[in-house]
C-alpha cells in the first residue's frame, strides 16, 4: 500500500508491498474478518504502525486496517477518546 508524498513514512511500511485490497476487506463476514485478521498480522511487524494509525485517525479514515486497527476499532478508540476528554474537561 502506497500512499505516495501524501505520507513519507509510508515507504517504510510493512505492508508497502502487499496487495492493498488485503487491507480494505468488505462487509463483515467471515471471511471479511479473516482478512482484516491477516492484514493486521503484517501491521503487527511495521515499523511505522504508529504513523499509520496517527494518519488514519488524524484524517477520519473510516475504511480498511490502518496502523493496526479495522474501522470498528479506530472508532472504538475514537470514543474511548472523546470519552477522556469529556471527563478530563469536566473535572
Amino acid at each position: 500500500m502506497n500512499l505516495g508524498t501524501h505520507a513519507p513514512w509510508a515507504d517504510h511500511a510493512a505492508c508497502r508491498d502487499e496487495d492493498p485490497e488485503l487491507f480494505f476487506p468488505i462487509g463483515h463476514t467471515a471471511a471479511a474478518r479473516l482478512q482484516a485478521r491477516e492484514a493486521q498480522v503484517i501491521c503487527r511487524e511495521c515499523r511505522v504502525r504508529a504513523e499509520c494509525l496517527d494518519f488514519a485517525t488524524g484524517t477520519g479514515t473510516q475504511y480498511g486496517v490502518w496502523g493496526g486497527l479495522d474501522a470498528e476499532q479506530r472508532a472504538d478508540l475514537r470514543r474511548l477518546s472523546t470519552r477522556r476528554k469529556v471527563l478530563t474537561e469536566s473535572w
